[in-house]
């Protein structure tokens, strides 16, 4: 039910280079900076054909709801297939297989759903890291699919399985692997990796682990992890783990926190959450958070992470198993709302090109142009109508050089969203 999120600054070439970022990847499950912004020069068309976007190919995939990243020519996807979870590399350009890897699950979600994996795959630096149901947290080189290391997080840390599994994609600071485990075991409620190595590089608080993906800032000058663990805000130093501050952040009980963090600018930020938690707009140094706005009211979103767009932030207010969910566009500085569109559905926002993409869970696609005045809707689709129940879209979907590649728990497309 829940998505899988990440982070990183990403470098990969084809091949067994290593180059940068190429203009139109999509590294990480919220694009290249984590934001659910695409690069600069990503574009989109301002309309599409009936039935909707052309599909370049389609490919069967395994259980799970991780959304894929794409650098380069490639395109990598985690998934249950059988009783293994699978890291695959595809052609982006056509979905042909160029290698794969894996390793055994025995997962079961404690209140149904899918039993595959979460967390987007993280490519960075030649590397891609996954992070599976299970908590098995696994570095493969990008270019040839070899293993590099592996660690067993929730055996070797004494890590719940929670509600859903592990969901809390991993950040790659430098080379630091930052995972929100939520070892019980210790103070190893965060734990950082070696990127190279896997060797444990620091363990922090006793914080349980939430369905949130951390976010990179700098702070004073160093970089630091913003997050969003089981039940509480904090910001960590990412390379010793000091905690520099915290504040309380979800409630005991069914709930979830899963949405990330997000930057309103170098000093201020946004985190919500459903379940009558609400948001908290803070501004914050390197020893506090200082709330500016916050409440249920302004904005109360499942999962969502809303987006920055031309100064307004876009959301999606309520939750996805318990209508209705509106769609919504609030003013940063106060939390006051512009507009709200009621029953417009639960679903997932990126942006490219002056417009927005909402990949819906009852498996519509809306293509809308921001406007802090009034809703625009651009088109419509439903690329996955055929399939039953409609195709249900739960896993974040990714943009790159003009492609939106979307999965429900059957398929993968690929389709041409550009001019």
């Amino acid at each position: 039910m829940l998505r899988g999120i990440l982070a990183g600054v990403v470098v990969f070439v084809t091949g067994a280079s290593v180059g940068f970022v190429s203009a139109g990847d999509w590294p990480q499950i919220l694009g290249p900076m984590r934001r659910g912004i695409a690069a600069a020069d990503e574009r989109l068309a301002d309309a599409w054909p009936d039935p909707g976007p052309r599909v370049l190919w389609t490919r069967d995939v395994g259980a799970g709801v991780a959304g894929a990243a794409v650098v380069a020519d490639r395109l990598f996807l985690l998934h249950r297939v059988g009783d293994r979870e699978v890291l695959e590399a595809l052609d982006a350009a056509t979905g042909e297989p160029v290698w794969s890897d894996g390793h055994a699950t025995s997962f079961v979600p404690q209140v149904g759903g899918s039993d595959g994996p979460l967390c987007t795959p993280v490519v960075h630096a030649g590397r891609v890291f996954v992070f599976g149901a299970q908590g098995v947290l696994a570095c493969v080189d990008a270019a040839t699919g070899k293993r590099l290391w592996q660690r067993q997080t929730h055996r070797e840390f004494d890590a719940a399985e929670g509600y859903f599994g592990a969901g809390t994609t991993p950040l790659v600071v430098g080379e630091r692997v930052v995972v929100n485990v939520g070892g019980r075991r210790g103070d190893a409620g965060v734990v950082a990796f070696d990127a190279a190595t896997g060797e444990t590089a620091w363990t922090a608080t006793r914080e349980g682990a939430s369905y949130s993906a951390p976010v990179e800032v700098s702070v004073a000058g160093r970089p630091h992890a913003l997050m969003v663990a089981r039940l509480s805000c904090l910001l960590l130093d990412a390379s010793s783990g000091a905690v520099r501050w915290s504040f309380p952040f979800g409630q005991r009980g069914p709930t979830v926190n899963a949405a990330s963090p997000v930057l309103l600018g170098e000093k201020r930020f946004l985190v919500t959450a459903a379940y009558g938690i609400g948001s908290v707009c803070a501004d914050f140094d390197p020893d506090r958070a200082t709330p500016a706005w916050q409440g249920v009211d302004p904005l109360a979103s499942q999962y969502a992470t809303p987006l920055l767009v031309a100064g307004f932030l876009y959301a999606i207010d309520g939750r996805d198993d318990v209508p209705p969910a509106d769609l919504v566009c609030l003013d940063p500085a106060t939390g006051r709302q512009a507009w709200r569109e009621p029953g417009f559905g639960y679903g997932t926002l990126l942006a490219a090109d002056g417009k927005i993409l909402v990949a819906k869970t009852a498996g519509e696609l809306v293509l809308v142009r921001p406007d802090s005045a009034r809703l625009e809707i651009l088109a419509r689709a439903r690329p996955f109508a055929t399939d039953p129940g409609g195709g249900s879209l739960r896993a974040l979907p990714a943009l790159s050089n003009g492609r939106l590649y979307l999965r429900n728990d059957r398929r993968l497309v690929a389709l041409d969203v550009s001019p």
